[in-house]
């Protein structure tokens, strides 16, 4: 089933997307897709959309989960992406964190942050997690996910790289974090690792990828984070992405005002954002 929250930001509501295409409401039945919603939402998806008021028209989605506690970025995570930046691959994940203040819809604008010169683009899969766990066997792991989505791990590498610290003030501006535009859960997504992947800039392929080359598969990040501090309904880890970022072009390219990225990834749905300067 694809869930989705729609609506002005901030006033999000649920629904769901039904067989035909048509977005349901789910208001009737759950206040929000966040919290401990995510553990039972596949009772909601037994539902007969049928049922379900329609939502006419074509309102702005947003971000596919709410209430989102952590979101948790793996670096460096394809091999072949290591390789255009320069490093080596890391012998356990990298983790770094993306403020929730960066979570958006995936058509709301990209932002160029004021004075910025290098944000860049990455598609990436994230995987939003459903039950509670701490020290999750890897055997397990699956099980404590809700379901997967989009993002765009968008970043600003003067500030990730030139301006000393952590990943996170290069990671973290606002709309850096496109998510969805649909959650979809485990049942029709399949295995996780094995999921293409794209993004096109201006209507240039620059990402063509697969998730199925990671260097640390789904069921292994979970289970690794999960001996760190406790995984909540409602986190998200974003796991990766594949080669051909702004960053690693010769010469190096960025995204200004009125650039156009659009991403997808199979099942998963498509992410469009244009630039836009920050005021």
């Amino acid at each position: 089933m694809k869930f989705v929250r729609f609506g002005e930001r901030g006033s999000e509501k649920p629904g769901l997307i039904d067989a035909t295409g048509m977005l349901r409401d789910l208001s009737g039945q759950v206040s929000d897709i966040a919290g401990t919603a995510l553990g039972r939402l596949d009772q909601l998806a037994a539902l007969d959309p049928a049922t379900l008021p329609a939502v006419e028209g074509s309102p702005r989605l947003g971000a596919c989960v709410g209430e989102i506690g952590k979101f948790i970025c793996i670096g460096l995570n394809y091999s072949d992406h290591a390789a255009e930046a320069g490093m080596d691959l890391p012998p356990e994940p990298i983790i770094f964190a993306k403020y929730t203040s960066a979570v958006c819809g995936p058509t709301d604008p990209l932002i160029i942050p004021r004075g910025s010169q290098k944000t860049d683009w990455e598609v990436e899969l994230a995987v939003v997690i459903g039950k509670r766990g701490k020290y999750i066997d890897e055997s397990e792991a699956l099980s404590h996910v809700a379901g997967y989505c989009a993002a765009n791990d968008v970043s600003e590498r003067s500030y990730q790289i030139e301006r000393a610290g952590q990943w996170s003030k290069g990671k973290s501006c606002d709309n850096f974090g496109p998510l969805g535009p649909w959650l979809v859960t485990p049942d029709e997504v399949g295995d996780p690792n094995a999921l293409g992947m794209w993004l096109d800039v201006n209507g240039e392929r620059m990402q063509t990828g697969s998730t199925a080359n990671m260097v640390f598969q789904v069921p292994f990040l979970i289970s690794y984070l999960s001996q760190f501090f406790t995984l909540e309904p409602g986190d998200v880890i974003s796991t990766g992405t594949p080669p051909g970022v702004g960053m690693g072009m010769k010469p190096p390219r960025f995204l200004k005002p009125g650039d156009v990225v659009t991403l997808g990834i199979d099942t998963l749905g498509q992410q469009r954002q244009v630039c836009v300067a920050d005021s």
